[in-house]
């Protein structure tokens, strides 16, 4: 019978790498949701923020969890460093560049007043791409990849918020600019801002 503890670190980072996706998916969720005219209210923006959060926690888990894995030997500039590893390294590698993109858009909010909330909310749209990077990297290095309920799992955490984003980007067209800002709120009704941070 195989020890589980000698495979405790890679078990570790696969369980973060999982959670990462499924609370990076339900947060991209919630940040297209906020953007609706039917969300009103802290209460999904607060929530929007809490799973940001806690998908950066899940993927610093992921992370530096390989680091103790004996059978990857990643090393530091396999985690760190896109297409460094040689696991996989186009996937592992995307999966890198989505890591630092979730976390430097992620972690601006805080900073929006310095950057200016216009252009911040410019940058943050680019969440979606680096999302979609980390679902790439899931599917194309996990070792769950080819099992039918990691394909399962995927698909329905990440296709309702694709498909919200689909919608989005639709309506904006159609409008005739892409990049135009939702219209203001009457006087008599408080404008809404989006606070969270996908």
């Amino acid at each position: 019978m195989t020890d589980p503890g000698t495979h405790l670190f890679w078990i570790t980072s696969r369980a973060a790498g999982i959670s990462a996706l499924v609370l990076a998916s339900a947060a991209v969720a919630a940040g297209l949701a906020i953007g609706t005219k039917r969300v009103r209210g802290t209460r999904v923006r607060t929530l929007h923020e809490t799973l940001s959060l806690a998908t950066l926690a899940a993927l610093a888990l992921h992370g530096l969890a390989l680091l103790g894995d004996g059978w990857l030997h990643p090393g530091l500039a396999g985690i760190v460093v896109p297409f460094a590893g040689s696991y996989r390294p186009l996937w592992t590698g995307l999966g890198v560049i989505g890591g630092y993109g979730l976390a430097a858009l992620s972690l601006s909010y805080y900073a929006r007043g310095r950057i200016g909330v216009a252009r911040w909310r410019v940058l943050h749209r680019f969440v979606a791409l680096f999302w979609l990077l980390g679902a790439g990297h899931a599917l194309g290095s996990g070792t769950d990849a080819a099992e039918p309920w990691f394909l399962v799992l995927t698909g329905a955490v990440v296709l309702p918020p694709l498909a919200m984003l689909a919608v989005r980007w639709s309506v904006r067209l159609r409008s005739g600019d892409p990049d135009r800002p939702a219209p203001r709120a009457p006087a008599s009704e408080p404008a809404r801002t989006h606070v969270g941070l996908w």
